[in-house]
């Protein structure tokens, strides 16, 4: 990759060549010199902002990447890598002139990692726009369909969290590593019926939860290990704390029949379940679970993960009865899971008659045909504010 021009203004504390050579460390292209490439050149301007799917986006279609009338970057076979060169520094070539033009509505709105549709991400760099060229940024790296704790409270708080993170240089990693140390103790405290200090510290490790992935996509800082901690770390930890919270209960008082082990049966068969399902689902087709149609994006704003069953949590300490709280999180869970189990029927018998599952979000008619949940979970709005 061949970087263009230069850029005064820093986006969350990095420079657009810094921003650049990261963006291509993450997609695998090695940033070369001034020499015409090998097979394909990719080359970039440094005075416009890019998500790396705008550039993997470019790779795969070709050309010349315009925004507007103004070309950006381009993608072309190493043979056209002086005409193209020469069209992005504006002293274009005869050759640059038959070079394939395209914007960025023609790359792939789509993104299956965040579930979400938007186009990717083109804009010229000025100095007067930095705060809203970070929020972009922000914007860009927010799920589209979440839970209504991450979706609706947490844009805000999260990204003041991730600029004082970046500007004092705090890495994803020691933000996931710090609510790795929170998930820990609010297990303890949970177990020994220290509610609201368990819960307390509980609510931070969700809200670093946010931050850590935000703060990696803006600074461009993810890494498989990273990765591997902060998705193991939330697949492994819910059960454990709702049978912490119900351990600190026990002898638990029946209710219809339920004892403790009946109901940690119901999180335990549950919580299962719902993974296996979701995993199963993959097999389908490209759509996951939540992406499939738009009653299943509703249904991940309040079906059974950590932060709606932590709010269940917390609304039964709230009202003076944890134990309600153990009871609503266990039933839930259960019921969600069946839920899921006949959405998987449903997709499995569309599978059969029409083979492979794609998401609503990738049709291009999605906003035409669902408007309301078009505009609710294409992106999340609160996050570029």
């Amino acid at each position: 990759m061949q970087i263009l021009g230069g850029c005064q203004v820093c986006l969350w504390g990095l420079s657009s060549h810094e921003r650049l050579a990261r963006q291509a460390a993450s997609l695998g292209i090695a940033q070369g010199s001034d020499e015409e490439p090998p097979g394909k050149a990719l080359l970039v301007r440094a005075d416009y902002l890019y998500e790396p799917r705008t550039l993997s986006g470019l790779l795969q279609r070709g050309g010349v990447l315009m925004d507007g009338a103004v070309p950006a970057a381009a993608a072309v076979a190493a043979a056209d890598a002086a005409a193209a060169k020469a069209l992005l520094t504006e002293a274009p070539s005869q050759g640059g002139a038959a070079l394939p033009r395209l914007g960025v509505k023609d790359l792939s709105s789509f993104e299956g990692d965040l579930r979400k549709s938007a186009p990717p991400l083109l804009e010229r760099i000025a100095p007067a726009q930095a705060e809203e060229l970070e929020n972009r940024l922000y914007g860009a790296s927010y799920k589209g369909v979440t839970d209504f704790v991450t979706k609706w409270w947490w844009p805000a708080p999260a990204k003041r969290a991730v600029r004082l993170c970046a500007n004092w240089r705090i890495s994803p990693n020691s933000v996931t590593v710090a609510g790795l140390v929170l998930m820990l103790a609010a297990c303890w405290l949970f177990f020994i019926g220290w509610f609201a200090a368990g819960l307390f510290l509980a609510w931070i490790m969700t809200f670093l939860d946010t931050v850590d992935g935000k703060l990696a996509r803006v600074t461009v800082q993810s890494s498989k290990v990273g990765h591997l901690l902060d998705h193991g770390m939330d697949i492994v930890h819910p059960p454990f704390w709702y049978w912490f919270w119900g351990l600190a209960l026990t002898p638990l008082e029946p209710w219809l029949g339920l004892d403790f082990n009946w109901l940690m049966g119901c999180v335990i068969v549950g919580y299962l379940g719902g993974r296996l399902i979701e995993a199963a689902f993959h097999a389908l087709g490209d759509a996951s679970l939540f992406a499939w149609r738009p009653f299943d994006a509703y249904f991940r704003l309040f079906t059974a993960r950590r932060n709606p069953c932590l709010v269940l949590l917390t609304a039964g300490w709230l009202v003076g009865s944890p134990a309600w709280g153990f009871r609503l999180v266990a039933l839930w869970t259960l019921a969600s899971t069946l839920v899921l189990l006949l959405r998987l029927a449903a997709a499995g018998w569309v599978r059969a008659s029409q083979g492979p599952l794609t998401s609503w979000l990738a049709q291009p008619d999605a906003a035409q045909r669902h408007p309301r949940a078009y505009r609710t979970f294409a992106s999340t709005q609160r996050a570029y504010g």
